[in-house]
């Protein structure tokens, strides 16, 4: 429990225990038993929104696709897991990793070409994990029977970008699919045995609060198993920016923002382990808002409002 009462000279005194949801770092630790970190892959994929006859993509999306690049720039996928482990071994000290393909679609490939893909990891046992991110229009049961034989070794994820629960809201960003979509992937994902990981923007243009907590509700009525929770920041080259720059699109303030969280977040399945409640922006890349660059700051805020509200993860699930 997140709250409980303490009774002392007659009077009940409320005692908040952080942090008040269910975190990524406690479940990993549990399964582990110590700190896993984790590797962010290009596997130079591209994503089916983005593809000739479409609109470009989402209008919060750039041309890396928020990842780093990394094939673009030339560094095969060994090079790239090979400097990502001494690198976090050095300073971290870490001995277990998670492989996060996170750059575009990583299901949008031929069978054959997403099992090397994915197979660059067995080389390392080290790699504990494995995070494969994706759309929820761009996964088949061929996809998932090949992602499940990764099971038996390695705990592993799928990763659905839903971003809101609101069909008006995905056509307006140029999502290029409904909630239905998300609604179908989980269940097969789900039917195949995988953990599913669902990613969630608040600030989206036209929503507020009402909306996020709607996105909440849904996300808790699917068989997810983990969420990430997003700012929507204005990154550079991007049609958002281009709405941010004539006025007609307005970034959350970090009040609103922290205090969205919370209220989402107590809208949320207990159950669900949440991955993450902001994120993480590349300073060369990032517009607006520029606090978002002080993540300690953003989570300490958060925190703050767990404080204000008394409230924890699924205090007001329904």
């Amino acid at each position: 429990m997140s709250l409980t009462h303490i009774a002392f000279a007659n009077k009940v005194y409320l005692l908040m225990i952080f942090p008040p949801y269910r975190t990524f770092s406690s479940f990993l630790k549990g399964r582990f038993g110590e700190r896993v970190q984790k590797i962010t892959l290009d596997a130079g994929l591209n994503c089916p929104n983005r593809s000739p006859g479409k609109a470009g993509g989402c209008i919060y999306c750039n041309a890396l696709g928020s990842g780093t690049g990394a094939m673009h720039h030339g560094i095969p996928l060994k090079a790239q897991i090979e400097n990502q482990l001494a690198f976090f071994s050095r300073r971290y000290n870490a001995k277990a990793f998670i492989a996060y393909f996170q750059s575009f679609t990583n299901t949008y490939a031929p069978i054959d070409e997403l099992k090397n893909i994915y197979d660059s990891i067995l080389d390392y046992p080290q790699i504990v994990g494995l995070s494969i991110g994706t759309r929820p229009d761009c996964v088949n049961e061929d996809i998932l029977s090949l992602i499940s034989t990764y099971t038996d070794k390695r705990l592993v994820w799928v990763e659905y970008g839903l971003q809101s629960a609101n069909d008006n809201t995905l056509e307006l960003i140029n999502r290029g699919h409904n909630a239905q979509s998300f609604s179908d992937a989980v269940s097969l994902t789900h039917k195949h045995g995988l953990r599913t990981c669902a990613h969630v923007i608040l600030g989206l243009p036209g929503e507020g609060l009402n909306d996020w907590l709607e996105t909440a509700h849904f996300v808790s009525q699917q068989s997810v198993t983990d969420i990430k929770i997003h700012l929507m920041y204005v990154v550079k080259g991007t049609v958002l920016e281009k709405l941010y720059d004539n006025g007609e699109y307005l970034p959350l303030t970090l009040e609103e923002y922290s205090r969205g969280v919370v209220e989402f977040i107590s809208c949320l399945d207990p159950a669900i382990i949440i991955q993450r409640i902001t994120g993480d922006p590349h300073k060369e890349e990032l517009t607006a808002p520029l606090w978002a660059l002080d993540k300690k700051n953003v989570i300490a805020r958060i925190n703050e409002y767990f404080r204000i509200l008394e409230t924890h993860q699924g205090k007001n699930l329904r």
